[in-house]
């Protein structure tokens, strides 16, 4: 077969397309999927055995395990599912597959979905172009959608023509007589082809043919199908390389929960595929996959369905191992946080309204810790020197500021529905005191933005402040960092007294400071210490701290009619 540079070009070019899709199509998710598609994946995939069933029915409706756990990846990339939830939509994905091998088996074809892709691409451009975000969002979902299933199917026209070529691998008859050594030999091969082809329903298919010529038997063609198991993993985490730690982590796992399948089976494969042969040999006439090509496909999707479901049913019992494990084998590193969800507060509300105030109080906590990291950030941002580093720092805060609009209002949504329930007229007073203060909470966030952008814009105009100026935004970071300190002891569950008094005398030190530095901040004008846009920087900076700690005390002020009196 003839392959150029060409030919390797459009292969790279293929998985660039198909990466692109991914990259489009997870970022779309992210800005238009919210909180209702939040909360019906948590409903689909609420324990692991509604994961599994979600798993099964989505691939078998689009015929791609692959495609299956892509979006899984996408899913979690996006902060949309957890990684627990996405262990179960993977196993099930691994069932659902097998339904492509009944349907090449009884009907000899396979539905492409990437026959829909331009049809989608058709729908979502003129979206992408409409003024309205959350229509212009849709159309960036669809199109990343269809490029992917695109980039895939380039994929595979892209590769050496195997599939239909297949007397280019009649050599492999010659190491069928190996015993053990055969069955490795041709799981090693059945994920080869699969990495290569970028489908396992290719390649089953693929496994027929050989099978049909009479190059290997049916106990080797299991193998194949074993490692085209393994084979199919490449494509979930190609997709998790350029996303998050957790899209990454979703991903080995469906690479680890199929390599201890594969492991369990080579220790009873023989007496396995001898009991495949047995139960069709019964149900087939008396006709052997062992001996009659005929009755292979239907022993192949015997083995492949009873293979995968076993599977299921042995490992779904330690999908929190799987977590443990993936958790060590990738961990976060220092610039890479887990994609926001909510700690303590579930898709459903406790047995009593009074107690789900308390798990509120709980998130609320949780965020106040949040907000005080975030301006941590601030700080370290500042002293930073290294553009890359800097533009890392940057983005990390951008990142939290829009976890924290996302906390806000699942927060906000979870107290309306306690509120609706029966609550005492404390209980209701609370709720609305939690209500402003987690809107508090969010506006710090949105200040430590602020001042993120103000550092940015003091970087790219390369202003550079004298020691003393830098020494009065030290003191001002002080000051605030002591007002946060001071609000999340207050929020801790554990605090009776709230700190209201030690709250406003720290905030009446900052506002002096603040009136403090605005009449130097006119004298320095006056005697030329910095320039006009230096000091209109200067002038942001400590403003906006003096606002966020505002905040701060409000957040403390609404605790005292939050707090059990």
């Amino acid at each position: 077969m003839n392959y150029s540079f060409f030919d390797f070009l459009t292969l790279i070019g293929s998985l660039g397309l198909f990466l692109f899709g991914m990259k489009m199509m997870s970022e779309a998710l992210q800005k238009v999927a919210g909180d209702r598609m939040r909360k019906i994946l948590s409903a689909m995939t609420s324990n692991r055995f509604l994961g599994v069933l979600t798993g099964f029915l989505v691939t078998a409706i689009i015929q791609s395990s692959s495609a299956t756990t892509v979006m899984v990846v996408s899913f979690v990339n996006a902060g949309l599912m957890s990684l627990v939830e996405s262990i179960g939509v993977i196993m099930g994905a691994n069932i659902g597959t097998t339904i492509t091998g009944w349907m090449i088996t009884l009907l000899g074809f396979k539905v492409k979905i990437s026959a829909y892709a331009l049809p989608m691409i058709g729908l979502g451009l003129p979206l992408i172009f409409s003024k309205n975000s959350s229509r212009r969002s849709w159309g960036e979902f669809l199109v990343g959608f269809a490029l992917l299933f695109l980039g895939l199917e380039y994929l595979k026209g892209s590769v050496p023509n195997i599939k239909e070529s297949p007397e280019v691998l009649s050599f492999l008859q010659n190491y069928t007589q190996l015993g053990f050594g055969s069955t490795i030999i041709f799981l090693f091969i059945g994920t080869i082809l699969t990495v290569v082809i970028q489908s396992s329903s290719a390649t089953m298919a693929l496994t027929f043919v050989m099978c049909n010529q009479g190059w290997i038997p049916f106990h080797l063609a299991a193998a194949m199908v074993m490692g085209e198991n393994i084979g199919t993993t490449i494509t979930a985490n190609l997709a998790a390389a350029v996303g998050n730690v957790s899209a990454k982590r979703a991903a080995r796992v469906h690479l680890l929960f199929n390599l201890m399948g594969v492991t369990w089976m080579l220790m009873v494969f023989p007496w396995f595929v001898d009991a495949i042969d047995h139960f069709v040999s019964k149900s087939n006439g008396g006709i052997s996959p062992s001996q009659s090509a005929a009755a292979v496909p239907t022993a192949l999707s015997i083995f492949h369905t009873s293979f995968n479901v076993i599977n299921v049913l042995v490992f779904i019992w330690f999908v929190p191992v799987f977590e443990k494990v993936v958790k060590r084998m990738i961990p976060a590193s220092e610039l890479e946080e887990e994609e926001f969800r909510l700690k303590f507060i579930t898709t459903g509300m406790l047995s009593t309204s009074e107690l789900s105030i308390l798990q509120a109080r709980k998130e609320v906590h949780w965020f106040g810790k949040h907000s005080q990291k975030m301006f941590g950030f601030i700080r370290k941002l500042m002293g930073q020197n290294k553009d890359s580093k800097f533009s890392k720092q940057f983005a990390r805060i951008e990142k939290y500021e829009g976890i924290c609009d996302n906390i806000e209002v699942e927060i906000a949504n979870y107290l309306a529905q306690v509120n609706q329930g029966k609550l005492s007229d404390v209980g209701r007073k609370r709720v609305r005191s939690m209500l402003k203060l987690v809107d508090d909470l969010e506006s710090i966030g949105d200040c430590n933005y602020n001042l993120a952008k103000t550092i940015n814009r003091m970087r790219n105009a390369n202003v550079k402040f004298s020691d003393e100026i830098l020494k009065k935004l030290e003191l001002m970071f002080n000051l605030v960092d002591e007002a946060l300190d001071v609000m999340v002891t207050n929020l801790d569950d554990g605090s009776e007294d709230i700190h209201v008094t030690k709250a406003k005398q720290i905030e009446n030190e900052i506002n002096n400071y603040r009136n403090q530095l605005k009449v130097e901040h006119l004298d320095n004008f006056k005697n030329g210490v910095y320039t006009y846009e230096a000091g209109i920087i200067f002038n942001d900076l400590f403003s906006e701290c003096e606002k966020l700690a505002d905040y701060a005390i409000n957040v403390t002020e609404a605790l005292a009619e939050v707090n059990p009196q």
